[in-house]
């Protein structure tokens, strides 16, 4: 069997209500997976950038995951967005759910600038608008704070075979940020994307991991 991570993160400064939580557990509950091979696990981070490395990362290296797909969310975008890249950056004024700041702009000094995602991005993106049309694109820019710090921290890990770090908008339900409620998905549709990216990457992890 094999096995499936599902990230989400917490609330944060802003975020007093994170959906990557419930879309997490919600995913990995689904039984489909059971029934294909798969084991899939949600872990639902903290917000702070000490969990990346006392949470993540271990739980990485514990279960030796195939396949991973991460979430967060990007409260003011408008469309569910397929993080092409992770940058070896941070921002220094955004400081994360217990208050914490990072003491460097590099996030891995002496490690590489650009770290890309583990997966054919075009297909996946094809994949996540067949199941729910017009709520996916492509972003090179997954901003830099604890998505991007924890998007490039797992790729780092050589274990698994497909990562992707996948941003959501705030559902249109939520009505923030005031405004723009009507050019987002709910979360319904969001919700038939991402399943259908997790399907698309677990089964990327399990291809790759395959024996030869």
């Amino acid at each position: 069997m094999s096995r499936l991570l599902i990230t989400g993160f917490g609330p944060f400064p802003g975020v007093p209500r994170n959906p990557t939580e419930i879309l997490a557990r919600r995913l990995a509950a689904d039984p489909r997976w059971r029934r294909r091979g798969i084991a899939a696990e949600a872990l639902v981070l903290p917000t702070t950038w000490r969990a990346v490395d006392e949470i993540l990362l271990p739980r990485i290296r514990q279960i030796r995951p195939d396949a991973v797909l991460m979430l967060g969310v990007a409260a003011r975008r408008r469309r569910v967005t397929i993080e092409v890249r992770a940058l070896n950056r941070v921002g220094r004024l955004l400081p994360d759910a217990a208050g914490g700041l990072p003491m460097r702009l590099a996030y891995r000094p002496g490690e590489p600038f650009v770290r890309r995602a583990r997966i054919a991005v075009a297909p996946l993106l094809a994949a996540m608008n067949a199941a729910a049309p017009g709520t996916t694109r492509l972003s090179r820019n997954a901003g830099r704070y604890l998505c991007n710090g924890a998007s490039y921290a797992a790729l780092g890990e050589p274990g698994p075979a497909a990562l992707i770090f996948v941003h959501v908008p705030m559902p249109r339900e939520t009505g923030r940020p005031l405004g723009t409620a009507g050019d987002r998905p709910d979360a319904a549709r969001m919700l038939r994307a991402l399943t259908a990216a997790a399907g698309r990457v677990a089964q990327a992890g399990r291809r790759r991991s395959a024996p030869a």
